[in-house]
């Protein structure tokens, strides 16, 4: 097991929506009679996004079932990997990259911002912005370090400044538009360059 946090209020039963009904059909076509359990993920995804960003108890149960496996087969899944959460984030789940390229780029600041606006201490829910917020390992963008995924949205070429102008719009939710936060596009230069050399 992970270490991940069990929410302990738990809901005595989930069920999906009708729209996740439709949703599980669609993906339960994809696979063979005999390998229906490889949709544990894709719908332990939509048991989160159903439910505010976490996964009861319940709907691990409810999965098996569906999938005709075990319980816990389903719940090893849903430990093993950080993008599923089993106790509730809040409605702005923020998750600060802090390996080396986020790092050397200033991803300690980021971590500051978190501190002084959502909470002092990571995985802690601060109930007026409806949000919480993590360290994790790279999330693959480290061209455009520091950055921070927020649900299943990057925000990218941060600065403390404006990690907090994004925490405090959470109490008016509002987010920025995805991607860079210092207006380039993609991951093309800083500088703008698009030659090897300045005077090539």
């Amino acid at each position: 097991m992970s270490g991940k946090h069990i929410a302990k209020n738990q809901p005595a039963s989930f069920i999906f929506s009708e729209e996740n009904k439709e949703k599980i059909k669609d993906i339960l076509k994809k696979y063979p009679d005999t390998k229906k359990k490889s949709a544990i993920m894709p719908l332990l995804y939509l048991a989160q996004k159903q439910n505010n960003n976490w996964i009861p108890l319940a709907a691990i149960e409810l999965i098996a079932s569906m999938l005709n496996t075990t319980y816990i087969k389903v719940y090893e899944v849903a430990t093993f990997y950080s993008m599923y959460n089993l106790a509730p984030v809040g409605k702005y789940f923020v998750q600060v990259c802090t390996t080396t390229p986020c790092m050397i780029r200033g991803s300690g600041k980021i971590v500051e911002a978190c501190k002084k606006i959502i909470s002092k201490k990571p995985g802690y829910i601060n109930e007026d912005l409806d949000s919480s917020w993590i360290e994790v390992e790279c999330l693959g963008a480290c061209v455009n370090a520091p950055m921070v995924q927020i649900n299943k949205d990057y925000y990218e070429d941060l600065t403390s400044e404006k990690a907090e102008t994004i925490f405090n719009g959470f109490k008016e939710g509002r987010l920025p538009n995805i991607g860079s936060q210092s207006g380039r596009k993609g991951s093309e230069p800083i500088e703008k360059r698009t030659t090897l050399l300045k005077n090539a």
